[in-house]
């Protein structure tokens, strides 16, 4: 309405301050002006005439009048939009309906202004320059989970609208990132799932499902836009991941093997045994609760900051699908770590972090706990009795089927029973795994028992 009324009070200034040509002019630039004119008719000696006067001109063509002003006007009322978009889009932190509404904002106006389907504009670099240096100056996790939230949000709402057309295909088709496959997988699996967890509290609900027919043919500006921001989708997830990653990493070289300090010489069963062991425990238990505190205070962040469940979910099993690498490579390169007590240390350890999957649960969690199956089956194979009786069939099939005859031979030939002095793998057992190994070796050469952390 104040868009109009702009342009109707603009239109007003024009026809008040030119004279009555330059106003027709206006209206119609083609206007003959009558220069000559000539009376044609006959007069009679009595005074009456033959026929009406008719008009007889030169046809001189009047040049139209330019409406600079009224254009001048409109381009400071648009630029005037778009300052107004660009200063909400950096302050407002507002949060509607559990969306960040800045995300909301700069999509209604997009929308209205008609800029996905216009062949040029700037308001698009405007809006990446403004999420760039918001994104750059961040001083805090909030901060990036403010704007992960408001990407991630203003994204989704782009990718159920924008349709390339045929002239945007001059946009380049740059290499795409494992996360940036990621978010499209997980924004396809939001968009055809009205009922899937977390996504009636996340993206469902801003736009309805995604009907081809009647989505916008997006021009190169538009389309080049999502791509960029695409981009700080995943850049952005990436930095918090990672900080997550950096944060455990520190704590998972305390937790691989249990503290030696507070071993002490004493009888069995003695008091002062009893004590030292109790304060051992104690001082395991803190590293992975310190872990726990880390996980906790990022889902706290992300919660706070409205960041959809499906990004919470899957930072969640990538930052665990890490603590499996790192724990089970650092497993099976440590021999001192191979022993049963150790296991059972680790046992405890990844209790602490079962618990957590449950309190958080599946909405948040996901499938975090099933990323530890390698470190989780390595455990259970350390603090297991009667090893000698198990047969390779056992130990493949139902103990560690997860891992490779390769991983299940390392861990065997390196165990220690440091507790109970028990006996491991049976020769036998033994024996043909070592020759599963050899044989697997030989048909690829280049492969190796550790994991790779690919996330």
């Amino acid at each position: 309405m104040e868009s109009k009324i702009a342009i109707l009070e603009s239109e007003n200034q024009v026809l008040c301050s030119n004279p009555a040509p330059a106003v027709q002019a206006v209206v119609n630039p083609e206007v003959i002006q009558p220069s000559v004119m000539k009376n044609s008719h006959q007069v009679l000696e009595n005074g009456h005439q033959l026929g009406e006067p008719k008009m007889v001109s030169e046809e001189v063509v009047v040049p139209p009048i330019k409406n600079l002003s009224k254009q001048q006007s409109l381009t400071d009322r648009q630029q005037e939009n778009h300052d107004i978009l660009i200063k909400s889009l950096a302050e407002d932190r507002r949060y509607d309906n559990r969306r960040p509404a800045a995300a909301c904002i700069v999509y209604k106006s997009l929308l209205h202004w008609h800029s996905f389907e216009a062949e040029k504009t700037n308001i698009f670099d405007r809006i990446i320059h403004t999420i760039r240096s918001s994104v750059e100056n961040a001083e805090s996790s909030g901060e990036l989970a403010y704007w992960l939230s408001t990407t991630s949000t203003l994204l989704y709402l782009l990718q159920n609208t924008l349709k390339a057309s045929s002239s945007s295909t001059k946009v380049p088709n740059r290499s795409r990132t494992a996360t940036g496959n990621l978010f499209n997988r997980m924004v396809q699996n939001a968009r055809s799932s009205s009922s899937g967890l977390g996504i009636s509290n996340g993206y469902s609900g801003m736009v309805g499902r995604a009907d081809t027919t009647s989505m916008i043919e997006a021009k190169y500006p538009a389309v080049r836009f999502k791509q960029q921001l695409t981009a700080y989708v995943e850049k952005i997830y990436g930095t918090m991941r990672d900080s997550l990653k950096r944060e455990i990493s520190a704590i998972l070289t305390l937790c691989i093997q249990a503290p030696r300090a507070g071993r002490v010489r004493a009888s069995r069963g003695s008091l002062k045994s009893i004590h030292s062991s109790a304060l051992s425990r104690q001082a395991s238990s803190v590293h992975w609760q310190n872990i726990v505190k880390c996980l906790n205070h990022t889902l706290e962040t992300m919660n706070n900051n409205y960041v959809p469940p499906m990004i919470i979910r899957k930072t969640f099993s990538q930052v665990f699908a890490f603590m499996n690498v790192q724990l089970f490579n650092s497993l099976l390169l440590r021999r001192e770590c191979c022993s049963f007590s150790n296991g059972e240390f680790l046992k405890a350890g990844l209790q602490e972090l079962e618990q957590w999957c449950s309190r958080t649960t599946e909405e948040y969690a996901g499938t975090s706990w099933d990323e530890l199956q390698h470190i989780r089956q390595a455990v259970g194979f350390l603090v297991l009795h009667q090893k000698s009786h198990k047969t390779l069939e056992e130990i493949t099939d139902e103990l560690c089927p997860v891992l490779s005859i390769s991983q299940i031979y390392r861990i065997g030939t390196m165990f220690w029973d440091d507790k109970y002095g028990a006996q491991g793998l049976s020769q036998e057992v033994i024996g043909n795994m070592r020759t599963m190994t050899t044989d697997d070796s030989i048909t690829t050469p280049n492969s190796s028992f550790l994991l790779d952390d690919d996330s």
